[in-house]
């Protein structure tokens, strides 16, 4: 399986370079959404990242979000070109030299220090809308898919979640809430519906694996995930996510102290980030139960862990 992977990207590459491949191997380990290959012709070196046709939309969009981030002074690698070739969508950049931000020698602190500068210039990013499809890359609209409960918009998300939380609520059953914690949990969501958030384009996927560091000591940002959702609260909930989960590319105390210093926020300011991550939590175990059963435990868990620290 391997092999052929390879064999796929050196394709790619040699098909836009014009040239014989010299050497290639395949990235294991660092992404989980594409397989990704290092490919190296006679005069360039390039990395080939490749997932299934239908993703094709979202490597159209992570092209506009490097274009967008680099011209308000966040740097990310060069994308060549973005296309299909049989089953398999793909996008081709400029190789990088450097290490990644798990591996290297720079303190991990000055790294987030960083990644929180970035953020905020993320979200100086002129956007429409809200979502993760980017819809109108002229115009940087983004909309969110309707479904059964919400049509899509930030009040519908809100509002689906809201009336989602009965006296049968599945999430009951589950052990996530009592049902008195259930009509507190109403009372937030209803406080966040009313309150007059700032929407901007989000990375999605803040983290050290999803950097670069170069031999200038230069902190490049890779591997978007994005979506135009409530700033700084969105971008902020996901490091607290990631915390929970205890992921090995978590911020520690004190990096996520140095996010937030590089970003110019007090943790003061987070009250309602919280309530947004028990809002992401409710409503991706929603999305579990009704599509993704083998999902359930581990999305309950999860809920279960924001609750109680919102509860306590």
């Amino acid at each position: 399986m391997e092999n052929s992977v390879v064999r796929l990207a050196e394709r790619i590459a040699s098909d836009f370079l014009l040239e014989q491949v010299k050497s290639s191997y395949q990235i294991l380990g660092k992404g989980i959404t594409n397989q990704v290959c290092v490919v190296e012709t006679e005069s360039r070196k390039v990395v080939v990242r490749m997932n299934d046709k239908d993703t094709f939309p979202s490597y159209i969009k992570e092209k506009w979000c490097i274009e967008q981030a680099a011209a308000v002074g966040v740097p990310g690698p060069e994308v060549l070109f973005i296309g299909i070739v049989d089953e398999t969508a793909y996008m081709i950049q400029a190789f990088i030299e450097g290490d990644n931000g798990l591996d290297n020698t720079v303190p991990t602190s000055d790294v987030w220090r960083k990644l929180g500068e970035y953020a905020k210039l993320i979200h100086s990013i002129q956007v429409k809308g809200y979502g993760g499809n980017l819809i109108d890359p002229l115009q940087g609209d983004f909309q969110s898919p309707s479904h059964a409960g919400s049509d899509g918009s930030w009040q519908g998300y809100v509002q689906y979640n809201i009336n989602s939380l009965t006296e049968d609520d599945p999430l009951i059953e589950l052990g996530v809430i009592t049902q008195m914690e259930s009509q507190k949990v109403r009372k937030l969501f209803e406080n966040l519906k009313s309150e007059p958030f700032h929407f901007g384009l989000n990375h999605g996927d803040i983290s050290l694996k999803n950097t670069i560091v170069n031999q200038s000591s230069q902190v490049i940002l890779l591997d978007w995930n994005a979506e135009v959702n409530v700033v700084p609260h969105a971008t902020v909930a996901q490091l607290m996510h990631y915390q929970i989960l205890g992921l090995e590319e978590s911020a520690s105390v004190e990096e996520f102290k140095a996010f937030m210093d590089g970003y110019g926020i007090s943790e003061k300011d987070l009250s309602e980030t919280r309530h947004l991550l028990l809002l992401r939590a409710f409503d991706n175990l929603r999305w579990a139960i009704d599509r993704s059963p083998d999902l359930i435990e581990p999305y309950a868990a999860f809920a279960k862990q924001v609750i109680d620290m919102i509860m306590d």
